[in-house]
């Protein structure tokens, strides 16, 4: 996940891989408080509740600084144990992470909210060698090249975690909650509507 800090350290190819995916965040919450979180509607009563992420994290500093509370866990293979034991009340997890990780780990303690999203822009990025200029060059072109012919959607499309993802998010009945991304970069180019997808094709 792209970040000021990261682009002061490497050179930056400036095509989101996911699409901006990453920034779109549904709640994983105890099957017991499923009701009382889907009622909530506002940013204020959710910002009351405790959210659980992984120890170094970007998503730490971007939640942080929109006034949520956090607690970062350096344990990541035991945080949906401790989100099932109640130690947290949710664990925000992008459209392309939460279903999955469930199948991974099924645990009838825990569920996917049905009535938030949550939503901050993000990018996934290549990242080369700040020395490495023609690399970058070239990773650049081939990437041009595919969204030009349209094999980066067509691949894009393609992968079965992606396809499951935007089938079972049903974005447009959710309420949608926009975060500010301060580690966000200037250069991140959010104007470009090639490289994004778009919340309505979130179906």
């Amino acid at each position: 996940m792209t970040s000021v800090a990261h682009e002061q350290e490497a050179l930056p190819i400036r095509i989101p891989l996911l699409k901006g995916l990453l920034g779109y965040r549904v709640m994983v919450v105890r099957r017991a408080d499923e009701q009382k979180i889907a009622a909530i509607e506002n940013l204020s009563e959710l910002k009351a509740l405790t959210a659980v992420q992984g120890f170094g994290w970007v998503d730490v500093q971007i939640l942080e600084a929109n006034h949520f509370k956090v607690e970062a866990s350096a344990w990541y293979q035991s945080i949906y144990k401790s989100l099932a034991a109640g130690y947290y009340d949710y664990y925000p997890r992008s459209i392309l992470e939460a279903w999955s990780e469930l199948d991974q780990r099924p645990n009838p303690a825990l569920v996917i909210d049905k009535k938030h999203l949550l939503y901050y822009p993000t990018a996934i990025y290549f990242f080369v060698n700040k020395n490495n200029g023609k690399l970058a060059e070239r990773l650049s072109y081939g990437l041009e090249q595919a969204l030009a012919d349209g094999s980066f959607d067509q691949h894009f499309y393609a992968l079965p975690r992606h396809r499951k993802a935007l089938t079972l998010v049903n974005a447009l009945q959710r309420r949608l909650h926009v975060l500010d991304n301060p580690l966000l970069p200037q250069a991140t180019p959010l104007t470009d509507q090639r490289l994004w997808l778009r919340l309505d094709a979130i179906k």
